[in-house]
């Protein structure tokens, strides 16, 4: 138990004394890993930010969801699988926000293949989605933080949220 407490103790130490610089130096990446909001199953991801400017970046994202659904007293098995691509610019330069914090907001274009039970009667389908996000992170220390994200007509269709990884 005292391994805890001094793991624990270090851990808010060196949390209350680095801070990153935000947002994402241009050339430099992170990496952003968490779940998903949804009506349908809990989707987790995946995904890539690379700084193509000191207010702007570019990224990637590859999900996946599976849920069980009953129609008609039957119970069939769905899974969803998406791509999708995105870019946000981030307000922290012109908001004179502390570097600790990077809030963005932005747009994503994306395709997520529907799987369903061979005899589901069903109409759910494949396709491609076009939305837009707002969303924020903190981070601990130079390259751990957490992030927050809500947006639409995408593979998440309300929101996600995990933690990120400066490379």
């Amino acid at each position: 138990m005292r391994n805890v407490y001094l793991t624990l103790i270090l851990l808010i130490a060196a949390t209350a004394t680095s801070f990153a610089q935000n947002p994402l130096p241009k050339g430099d990446a992170q990496l952003n890993m968490g779940v998903g909001l949804s009506n349908r199953g809990i989707p987790v991801y995946i995904g890539l930010d690379y700084g193509i400017h000191k207010d702007i970046t570019i990224g990637a994202e590859l999900s996946y969801r599976g849920y069980n659904d009953r129609f008609n007293n039957s119970r069939y098995k769905h899974s969803i699988i998406g791509f999708s691509g995105n870019a946000n610019y981030h307000f922290n330069h012109v908001l004179k926000i502390p570097t600790e914090w990077d809030f963005y907001a932005g747009l994503n274009i994306g395709f997520y293949h529907w799987n369903s039970d061979e005899n589901y009667p069903g109409d759910f389908n494949s396709g491609v989605g076009i939305g837009a996000q707002v969303g924020g992170r903190y981070f601990f220390t130079d390259h751990f933080g957490i992030n927050l994200e809500f947006g639409g007509n995408n593979a998440f269709s309300g929101g996600k949220f995990g933690i990120t990884l400066k490379l």
